[in-house]
């Protein structure tokens, strides 16, 4: 059982990372007796989709896990 709620409070657009005047989507999650709420936000001005940093972030680890090993080696 998952303590986890996702509340999207934005209007779905067409375009939402232009979108002006609506609200940001809010995550809510429990866990314990605390309870987080987080706005999401996006940059207006990125030139990188979610996709592209997501990728590049993973290779990134990889190079680091792969230089470590080399040093170990």
């Amino acid at each position: 059982m998952s303590n986890e709620t996702n509340t999207r409070t934005a209007t779905p657009t067409a375009s939402p990372l232009t979108a002006q005047g609506t609200q940001q989507p809010v995550m809510v999650k429990r866990i314990g007796k605390t309870t987080y709420r987080v706005k999401l936000h996006f940059s207006e001005t990125s030139k990188e989709t979610m996709t592209d940093k997501i990728k590049r972030l993973i290779l990134n680890d990889c190079a680091k896990e792969f230089e470590q090993s080399e040093k170990i080696s």
